[in-house]
């Protein structure tokens, strides 16, 4: 059986607005959250990320009740992060709409959380979320709060603990690379990827379809994040896929057919 990548879109939130900048920063409005979930839906993607970015530099809860309202669009999976530093505020996020949770820095300055939400949980509900700065020559150091944060940590050894104390995915953003349009850092990803057991997702950098095609190529990575080339519209999700596909990279088929059926969902 052939195993099929996945294309993830990532809705960056801050006051109830997605947003996208350079390197985590220059943050720019790009729209509604429930508005573009529901289009990156219909477009075939096969999951959402939503990150509330600012919760953590604001040190303030997540935004529960964007969560909700974009989780009622959604028939696809439905990744929430950001602001999330106990067991009660993941137990919040999944209440909400969420079908995974994803944890930055509350796990890097206690790494227990995650052996603790696993515990609860599942592996499969947890998404450790992990933002890179490369620092020399095949090593990458694990920034937090937004980017703005050294922690000290190499990013593939976090990593591999992460993936040890349970979680079921990794989240890997390079900060180099994110909203630069130059494509994703395949080192950065490579290394990660080749070092867990669990899926990898590869963030940051993402600027034509082909650039998705190099991580399935180059890399061990099980899915892409997109963003800021969708909300532009210089690509959709399905042009992306369909790239992969000419590509012979094994992706899930568009369907829209669960939406058509239940006008009625609330």
């Amino acid at each position: 059986m052939t195993l099929t990548h996945r294309v993830i879109v990532c809705l960056d939130v801050t006051g109830d607005r997605v947003v996208k900048g350079v390197k985590f920063e220059s943050l720019r409005d790009v729209g509604d959250p429930a508005e573009l979930a529901t289009r990156y839906e219909l477009e075939g993607a096969d999951e959402v990320v939503f990150l509330d970015v600012s919760a953590t530099r604001d040190a303030r809860a997540l935004l529960l009740d964007s969560v909700r309202r974009t989780a009622q669009q959604l028939f696809i999976p439905l990744t929430v992060g950001g602001g999330v530093r106990t067991v009660s505020d993941a137990s919040a996020a999944l209440r909400a709409g969420a079908d995974k949770v994803g944890v930055n820095s509350a796990a890097s300055e206690r790494p227990e959380l995650i052996d603790e939400m696993a515990a609860q949980f599942g592996a499969q509900c947890v998404v450790a979320s992990i933002d890179a700065r490369q620092r020399g020559v095949d090593s990458w150091e694990v920034f937090t709060h937004g980017g703005s944060l050294a922690t000290g940590r190499d990013a593939v050894e976090w990593a591999r603990e992460c993936a040890d104390r349970g979680a079921g995915e990794i989240l890997l953003t390079s900060i180099d690379r994110d909203g630069t349009r130059n494509g994703y850092d395949l080192a950065l990803t490579a290394a990660v990827a080749s070092c867990v057991a669990v899926p990898v997702v590869a963030s940051g950098g993402a600027g034509n379809s082909s650039h998705a095609l190099d991580v399935f190529r180059s890399t061990d990575a099980d899915a892409v994040l997109v963003a800021g080339v969708l909300h532009d519209r210089t690509t959709s999700v399905s042009e992306i896929k369909q790239v992969l596909r000419n590509g012979c990279v094994a992706v899930r088929e568009t369907s829209v057919v669960g939406r058509q059926n239940d006008e009625n969902r609330v």
